[in-house]
């Protein structure tokens, strides 16, 4: 077995490590930093003053490098080594290197600002450039100057920008190690192909028809592209003749696989016989698979991106950059020289792509981020000036801090409540955290609980039974519960619920159409958010967790009433003479439900005239995702909210100056809105009581 990269250059990284707080090593694909680098400073004795933590933006990253790092060490994973990912813990007091996600050690640092059971944070995969690492770079930053000489802090990374990071740590050093250990010749495209997944299926057959022994690795955009790749391989393969060619195992690679198929990844396939890995970006930098000889990179990933101004999500397929181009190439040359086959010409690559990813933190809702700088009561802290390595938008700030005073995370002077702290220390995104504060007060925690864990968990109970041929089902679908007229979260209970009272089994799963693995999921993260809450009380005994045998209207009321709240922002009512919703509060657009809701009308097919929404979807027409119906009653309190709306008092400012021309204006907008809004409102009940006063009259 060759010897990694990194480890010649052990002797430098220590004495770097030894003479600065923080150093920035930029290790080329193939170069072991991932796995080695723990190693190296355990080995040196960094771990006697406290633990290792190695931050991974990927939760299969953190428990698969956790795995490859204990075997090697020769321990249990859990003990001398372990991981943390949400909502599961595989480390004890023994553990000396933990692996864990970003998230996961932001949220370690809200019960311990200075981390001071870490001797050493590592902050690995840097050049991914997530939300939470970009967050956590900021952190470290401040903890630095804090802590001074008893905490080490490392960043590594593949590509990233070392002299944009080194700049930020006060020009801390920069380490560089060589990473890929044999040529990779680029093959590209004259053109680009009109189907990538048809172009990357014949190249992919030709590779494996024509050339040398070694494993295949191919480059899909998200889990849809991949199941529908295998299924074409594995059928196209059968078809080849027997004994043409050695023989191929096709195994997916994607971010929500279970531990199962994790483990047939990275098992060595049979003699005579080649694994073709049909993978996401996470093979990018992630995870390596030892002994890929040929890379078929369709030049294309999935990205989510999220527009501030519409608070509408979107799920794109956009061109890769050119890092992650030379990212991918680079797998192919860890064992012995190796082929990437680009599917688009040189010149897409040089002209089209950008130099590099654009980070998460510009193209994400940033709620959950400004709620957890809040809530570490950094006296200085206005959220608009916060030190970020790259800056997101002002609009992304200012719509942030709009969300969390909607839903009572910030008062109107920008200071977090207690129902933000609580809020903080869930492991939920606001809206939801929100919901089951509410939900306690209100006595329905537990349906709450369940709502929140079914969305964690992205079951699909709708979509999924469009998909397939019915004629070739073994037995008809069962139907699923509908909501009783309140619309999809009602559902997603009534499904929980009816699950539970089937005794949790895989059958009644596979009878109803749904996904064993996601609701098994589902069931683990409501444990871990019973026991959240539990801990979170001050008299566990507040907390009520027990779940109603005899469901009652009341009780639905109680739930969605509890919605409203921690969907504050997220609120919609009827329009009149429209086929569709307008969003109430600081933006103002029309939307309709998404066809697979199961929000009903009345007797004449009316609509609810108000909704919560869990998410907007841009697509032709922008869809309101997970829709519940709500009274108008409660959504009165957060019109008036919208009224002592002040962006700049929100941030944290010390003066409230409106520095930014415009901003008064915007303020007197969103009073106009709420005028407009309330007009609209009156005019809705008026409607309803004609409609009424004519069903008594036929009557």
């Amino acid at each position: 077995m060759a010897v990694l990269p990194i480890l010649e250059f052990e002797d430098t990284i220590v004495e770097t490590v030894a003479a600065n707080p923080v150093v920035v090593i930029i290790g080329e694909t193939g170069s072991g930093k991932s796995t080695q680098l723990s190693q190296i400073l355990h080995r040196r004795g960094y771990s006697k003053k406290g633990m290792i933590a190695v931050t991974q933006p990927r939760r299969v990253a953190a428990v698969s490098v956790a795995r490859r790092v204990a075997q090697e060490l020769g321990v249990r994973l859990g003990d001398e080594v372990g991981y943390t990912i949400r909502f599961e813990d595989r480390s004890s007091d023994i553990t000396r290197i933990k692996y864990l996600t970003d998230g996961c050690l932001l949220r370690e640092s809200l019960s311990s600002m200075d981390l001071n059971k870490y001797s050493v944070i590592i902050l690995d995969e840097a050049h991914e450039r997530s939300l939470n690492t970009d967050i956590l770079l900021g952190l470290v930053k401040r903890l630095v100057s804090l802590r001074g000489s008893n905490l080490k802090v490392l960043i590594t990374s593949a590509t990233l920008d070392g002299v944009k990071v080194s700049k930020f740590f006060s020009n801390c050093p920069v380490l560089n190690v060589p990473g890929t250990l044999f040529p990779v010749e680029k093959l590209y495209s004259k053109e680009r192909p009109t189907n990538y997944i048809e172009s990357s299926l014949k190249t992919v057959l030709d590779i494996h028809t024509k050339e040398q022994p070694g494993d295949i690795l191919i480059f899909m955009t998200g889990k849809d592209d991949i199941e529908k790749m295998i299924k074409k391989l594995e059928e196209r393969i059968m078809e080849l003749e027997e004994g043409s060619c050695m023989d191929a195992v096709v195994l997916p690679l994607h971010g929500s696989l279970p531990p199962e198929m994790q483990v047939r990844v990275f098992s060595p396939p049979p003699p005579n016989c080649r694994r073709i890995i049909v993978a996401t970006n996470i093979a990018e930098t992630s995870l390596t698979v030892d002994g890929v000889v040929y890379v078929v990179d369709s030049g294309y990933v999935k990205q989510r991106q999220y527009n501030p101004s519409t608070g509408m999500y979107s799920l794109d397929v956009v061109q890769i950059s050119r890092v992650q181009a030379d990212q991918r190439a680079g797998r192919a040359g860890r064992t012995q020289p190796g082929k990437c086959y680009r599917l688009y010409p040189y010149k897409t690559y040089l002209e089209e792509f950008l130099d590099a990813t654009i980070p998460e933190i510009q193209r994400s809702s940033l709620a959950g981020t400004v709620l957890y700088l809040k809530s570490l009561d950094l006296p200085d802290l206005d959220i608009l000036r916060f030190d970020f390595l790259d800056r997101p938008s002002r609009e992304s700030l200012e719509d942030a801090l709009r969300q969390l005073y909607l839903i009572d995370a910030i008062d109107e002077d920008g200071v977090i409540t207690q129902i933000g702290r609580k809020m903080s220390e869930l492991p939920l995104e606001p809206s939801l955290s929100r919901t089951l504060i509410e939900a306690n007060e209100l006595g329905c925690l537990f349906e709450a609980l369940t709502v929140a864990a079914m969305l964690s968990a992205e079951i699909s109970v709708n979509s999924a039974r469009s998909k397939g041929d019915p004629r070739k089902r073994k037995k008809p679908i069962s139907p699923l519960p509908d909501g009783s007229g309140f619309g999809d979260h009602i559902q997603l209970l009534q499904v929980y619920e009816s699950w539970d009272r089937a005794g949790f089994t895989a059958d009644w799963c596979i009878d109803h159409d749904i996904q064993v693995r996601g609701m098994m999921f589902a069931k683990d993260v409501h444990k871990q958010l019973r026991q959240i809450m539990h801990k979170m009380a001050k008299d566990p005994a507040e907390v009520d967790l027990a779940p109603k045998r005899r469901r009652r209207e009341e009780d639905y009321r109680k739930l969605r009433r509890a919605l409203c709240k921690g969907y504050g922002n997220q609120l919609a009512e009827r329009m009149l003479h429209h086929n569709g919703y307008r969003s109430i509060g600081f933006r103002s657009q029309l939307l309709q439900v998404h066809p697979s809701s199961v929000l009903k009308g009345d007797e004449d097919g009316v609509l609810p005239d108000y909704v919560v929404y869990h998410e907007l979807i841009a697509t032709p027409h922008p869809f309101m995702r997970n829709v519940c119906s709500v009274e108008m009653a409660w959504a009165v309190p957060i019109l008036r909210k919208l009224e002592k709306l002040d962006v700049n008092k929100l941030s944290g400012a010390s003066d409230v100056r409106k520095e930014v021309t415009g901003v008064a204006d915007e303020v007197n907008i969103s009073n106009k809105e709420v005028s407009v809004e309330k007009d609209v409102g009156d005019k809705i009940r008026a409607a309803r009581e004609r409609y009424l006063a004519r069903k008594g009259n036929k009557s």
